[in-house]
């Protein structure tokens, strides 16, 4: 992506974990580029359909909401995946933006859908409407915030790593960075996986996340072309993750897809904005 510009920045995002070091580097980018990669992340969970924005797919134990399928788990269940939904909130309301009222509490709730099954035999629960309109409003801050996670994520993942190792997974992660449509990749990658540092986001004791992506890069020597070789580490990190996975979760049914969608990160695109989308009747 171009004009990118890399600086010293501080990551305070309420759902962040403090970084030790020192150093770290983030993106900084304009509105427009934001958008791009929010509308990316859009087409790429939900191929710019707006009824997507709240959905429950089945096999799972949570919601998926938002143009980056945040996750937010309903009271009593629990796993491997981090309720990104709450992190979302917090960030919006700290932007000023209004939430429902129901959302804006301390604690913040569960998901008051208990089930896939409860979800979609209430779909006339006023909250659920609520809900919807809330994430159709503010689709240009849900990328501001995917943007955001990415700005936690070097530090997060440096932190995580051996000093002696943190200078090679910082170059690896930069040198994405400042490929044409590298944030795109690093963002998206974020949002679709998750950073891969939290200890409850294993199989086998295997991550999936960027963290993983990186560590199995090969440096410049080697691998020359960046984007080529964080597409193909990140194929072989979720090969592994299926291979890796409970078998009833049947995840070899979603690995086609999330190649596709790495294959994304080759070419930058310019994808039809939802809004045209929806004014010009292409989006049912």
């Amino acid at each position: 992506m171009k004009n990118i510009r890399l600086g010293t920045l501080f990551f305070l995002l309420s759902c962040a974990v403090p970084f030790a070091g020192a150093g770290a580097q983030g993106i900084s980018l304009s509105q427009q580029e934001t958008r791009w990669i929010g509308e990316m992340v859009f087409k790429n969970e939900c191929a710019f359909k707006e009824r997507c924005l709240v959905q429950w797919n089945e096999g799972e134990d949570f919601i998926s909401l938002g143009i980056g399928h945040f996750i937010w788990y309903p009271k009593g269940r629990r796993g491997p995946f981090k309720d990104s939904f709450p992190c979302f909130i917090d960030y919006a309301k700290g932007a000023g933006q209004e939430v429902p009222g129901w959302l804006d509490t301390k604690p913040f709730p569960p998901c008051p859908w208990h089930s896939r099954k409860d979800f979609l035999n209430n779909q006339e629960d006023p909250r659920l409407s609520e809900l919807r309109g809330f994430l159709m409003a503010t689709k240009p801050l849900q990328a501001a915030f995917i943007v955001k996670r990415l700005e936690e994520a070097l530090p997060l993942i440096v932190n995580n790593f051996p000093e002696e190792d943190r200078e090679k997974i910082t170059l690896r992660f930069n040198r994405v960075a400042t490929t044409p449509s590298g944030v795109y990749a690093l963002a998206d990658y974020v949002n679709f996986k998750g950073l891969g540092v939290a200890a409850s986001e294993r199989y086998k004791n295997k991550g999936w996340g960027l963290s993983q992506v990186l560590r199995e890069m090969k440096d410049e020597e080697e691998a020359p072309d960046a984007l080529k070789e964080f597409v193909r580490a990140a194929d072989k990190v979720l090969t592994e993750r299926v291979a890796n996975a409970p078998k009833r979760r049947n995840e070899q049914r979603w690995l086609p897809g999330w190649r596709n969608r790495i294959s994304t990160y080759l070419n930058k695109q310019e994808p039809v904005s939802y809004e045209t989308s929806l004014s010009e009747g292409k989006i049912i």
